[in-house]
């Protein structure tokens, strides 16, 4: 409070200093017209005009710094006020200018109005006609909602309880006392049955009628197969607990299957086979293979190989057959050549054709991760090749075998001697005329 009253005290002190200050100034002022000569009248009127100016002016500052200094006016609220009549003003002015430049003759107005309308109304008749379309779609529904919406829930209800009645009838199925192996026993009856029968109304046929031989063995065909597609839609139809529509069309479906299939098969049979349809496939290995053929023949010619193919018996591995005097030239190529790198013997045997002999070796390069098998003929009554130790240490005892077994000489082998048998041991075992030296052995 006593902040407040020495405020006060401040205010009414500058307000009486103002007031002085401006008593003094209007006296200076009178003093020195007083001082000036009065020749006329007007400046007589000019004074006095000047005097009760400076005097309503001293009057109102002297009112004003009296209400200024008795009222407390929040600064805060004061700003607020002005700051709302400056945006009212400031607003008014827009909106006057905004007026002033969308002005338009009553015409356009109008003119504007129609086309609002016009266009309202074509969008409402639009979305008429394609309410009009769905509800056209919809067919017999009903547009109310509530209808809709309680067929929805009749519909669901309707999925529901099937679906309740599906997972029961599975249930009561899998409780039956029936076992699996008795079910499937009955159904072996029952094809065999049907087998037998269909085959004895076949025979009984082809006697009254005295068919072909060719149409006797269709209509066998023909009748197991409708026994066989019977009995299959019925073991189905036990499965699944179906109806009697579903099992008649599970049972169309299945006779015609196996009739076509049964069809399909006595075409095939009858066929010779230079009419056999052949549909073998080309070996993946195919590419690998004739590889290797390109590199042997740039680098050791095109007559060193008798033949080569792709063995579908052993895994389609690549196969080379090389000439006798190119053996050693070509095993030397195949672990040298950096396209090839076989760097393994993973297999080296010999087997007696009577006619001839024949030494195979199966090669594989973990550099590249491919194999190829290196076969040679050799003459039976004279079986000698050139050693593959030299190449490959792995070769040693695999050749000293097929010396032990066949007899076969491996030419710059470093220990030609035998690896199972005996040293005095007579004969070769695996030759296809061997006889043993020793019967009671």
């Amino acid at each position: 409070m006593s902040d407040e009253k020495d405020l006060q005290q401040l205010k009414r002190e500058a307000a009486q200093k103002a007031k002085e200050a401006a008593l003094k100034k209007l006296a200076e002022k009178q003093a020195k017209q007083e001082n000036l000569p009065s020749d006329s009248g007007d400046l007589a009127k000019q004074k006095a005009a000047a005097a009760a100016k400076a005097k309503a002016a001293a009057l109102a500052k002297q009112k004003a710094q009296e209400a200024k200094a008795n009222e407390t006016i929040d600064d805060a609220s004061l700003a607020k006020q002005k700051a709302a009549a400056a945006a009212k003003a400031k607003a008014a002015a827009l909106a006057k200018q905004k007026a002033k430049e969308t002005a338009e003759p009553a015409d356009e107005a109008a003119l504007a109005k129609q086309k609002a309308a016009a266009a309202a109304k074509a969008k409402a008749a639009a979305l008429a006609k394609q309410k009009a379309k769905q509800a056209e779609g919809a067919g017999n529904e009903s547009a109310d909602d509530l209808a809709l919406a309680k067929q929805k829930a009749v519909a669901a209800a309707k999925a529901k309880a099937a679906a309740l009645a599906k997972q029961k009838a599975k249930q009561a199925e899998g409780a039956e006392n029936e076992s699996t192996d008795d079910l499937a026993l009955a159904k072996q009856k029952a094809v065999a049955a049907a087998k037998a029968k269909a085959a004895a109304l076949a025979k009984q046929k082809a006697k009254t009628e005295g068919a072909p031989a060719d149409d006797l063995a269709k209509q066998k065909a023909d009748a197991v197969a409708k026994a066989k597609a019977a009995a299959a839609a019925k073991a189905k139809a036990s499965r699944e607990n179906l109806s009697d529509d579903e099992l008649a069309k599970e049972k169309a479906k299945a006779i015609a299957a196996a009739k076509a299939k049964a069809a399909a098969a006595a075409k095939a049979k009858k066929l010779t086979p230079d009419e056999q349809p052949q549909q073998e496939e080309p070996s993946p290995n195919e590419p690998i293979l004739n590889k290797y053929v390109k590199v042997i023949g740039e680098q050791l010619g095109k007559d060193v190989l008798e033949e080569y193919y792709i063995n579908r018996l052993s895994k389609d591995v690549p196969t080379l057959v090389a000439k006798r005097e190119s053996y050693l030239a070509i095993a030397k190529l195949l672990k040298e050549h950096e396209e090839l790198a076989f760097d393994y013997v993973s297999e080296l045997h010999g087997t007696d054709f009577q006619t001839h002999m024949e030494m195979y070796v199966y090669l594989f390069s973990y550099v590249h991760r491919h194999t190829v098998v290196l076969k040679v003929k050799l003459d039976r009554d004279k079986p000698e090749i050139d050693s593959l130790e030299p190449l490959w240490k792995g070769a040693d005892w695999p050749e000293r075998e097929a010396f032990d077994l066949l007899g076969i000489h491996f030419s710059g082998h470093p220990n030609l001697t035998r690896i199972m048998m005996p040293d005095d041991w007579v004969g070769h075992p695996l030759r296809k005329d061997y006889e043993p030296y020793d019967v009671e052995v």
